[in-house]
């Protein structure tokens, strides 16, 4: 072990005596390793290539260079320093990194106007960590594995604070799945959706990355279940997850079809498609009916980023229906966010939560495989094309991480 542990400093760090702490991470549930206490910490300020994963001096990373809706165009590939931890950061290996659709709003600049380019794209990640700070290492050691949702995702190795890691007990794309699509699902339905069993819930986009997880937790808490999708395939995919009745809107009139089976209307929708979808949804809605606004896909590529919407009577039509409409916005629910993601890591171990991923193998081009196939999967998803979560393999496993 001793010869493992090299400062990046190039100085030769002391070796790290193993104390006998063990225990159990109260977030995911994994069991973690015996923790190991810095003896002297004069020589080194973090340590790095433990077992010889070698860490290569540069790397490759998405920034965005130009502010617009055009991932491409907004967005160039650059080789840079592979970072250096901090005292209380993590380095990680990105072997898996999410798409969002929310990924060319911030391309666009969109979340926060004062950010100015350059600045780093990418929001989720998961992989191994392969160096570290002195007090990250209080909790994580070199080799573990562990997933993040945050800034620069969009890279090969990215530096995560500790504190905002999510220990996993393998790098599976499945668990990636929950960081964003999975957690937006989740919090919203349940801060938002005031779910009561019987009630009807409908969910757009359904076959996508974070609809699958809404049709899911609805029908877990007793509800019928509506999914809008765009082919046969997404359709069955919706039945095999629970679905009480897809609705492939290439095939069927959404809007007669809902005004034929369901004439008292929609208690609950899960709303990310924007434009003539929302106004059908509101048009839909019951008595006390609850629309959730997780986002507006069909809008994000023009250059406002807003889908037209005719909202002219909407207040005459909530008044009617005593209804609501109510936004989500994942940020605004970080309070919520770990016990979020305890409850799905469980369910997912557990066997009771599907988390569909797309790598892209039945794309043109092949599978979604190193970073530059970030701009094929962010095209991919546009098209509509994906079933589930879009996901890219950054890199192959590490030969020396036994874990994987």
């Amino acid at each position: 072990m001793s010869r493992a542990l090299l400062a990046r400093n190039g100085r030769r760090a002391l070796p790290l005596i193993y104390g006998g702490r063990r225990g159990t991470d109260t977030l995911s549930g994994v069991h973690l390793a015996a923790r190991r206490f810095i003896v002297d910490m004069s020589y080194s300020a973090h340590f790095m290539d433990f077992k010889g994963s070698s860490i290569a001096s540069s790397m490759k990373k998405l920034v965005v260079t130009k502010l617009s809706p055009n991932f491409r165009e907004a967005v160039s590939t650059q080789t840079v320093a592979v970072p250096t931890p901090g005292d209380a950061d993590l380095l990680v290996r990105n072997r898996f990194v999410g798409i969002n659709a929310s990924d060319i709003n911030y391309s666009a600049g969109r979340y926060d106007p004062s950010v100015k380019p350059p600045f780093d794209a990418g929001f989720e990640g998961i992989g191994e960590v392969v160096g570290l700070g002195l007090s990250a290492s209080s909790r994580y050691t070199v080799g573990d594995t562990v997933a993040y949702f945050g800034s620069g995702a969009f890279a090969e190795y990215t530096v995560v604070p500790a504190k905002e890691a999510v220990p996993v007990p393998a790098v599976k794309p499945e668990f990636l799945t929950l960081l964003v699509s999975g957690a937006t699902a989740y919090i919203a339905l349940k801060r938002l959706g005031d779910l009561a069993k019987g009630e009807t819930v409908l969910v757009t986009a359904a076959a996508g990355g974070t609809g699958q997880f809404a049709v899911q937790f609805a029908k877990q808490a007793g509800c019928h279940v509506i999914g809008t999708c765009s082919t046969n395939e997404k359709a069955g995919f919706l039945k095999s997850i629970g679905c009480d009745r897809p609705i492939n809107y290439t095939a069927e009139d959404l809007a007669k079809t809902l005004r034929k089976e369901y004439p008292q209307g929609i208690d609950v929708v899960y709303e990310s498609v924007g434009g003539s979808v929302l106004e059908l949804a509101l048009n839909s809605l019951a008595n006390k009916g609850r629309l959730i606004v997780i986002g507006f896909i069909s809008g994000y590529q023009s250059a406002s980023g807003i889908p037209p919407f005719k909202g002219g009577t909407l207040p005459v039509k909530l008044l009617q229906k005593s209804a609501s409409i109510r936004g989500f916005f994942l940020p605004h629910f970080l309070g919520d966010y770990r016990e979020a993601l305890s409850s799905m890591i469980q369910m997912f171990a557990k066997g009771k939560l599907v988390c569909e991923v797309d790598c892209g193998d039945l794309a043109e081009e092949g599978k979604f495989v190193g970073l530059d196939a970030v701009f094929r999967a962010v095209d991919y998803m546009y098209a509509g094309r994906n079933l589930g979560k879009v996901v890219v393999e950054v890199a192959p496993p590490s030969v020396s991480n036994s874990k994987l």
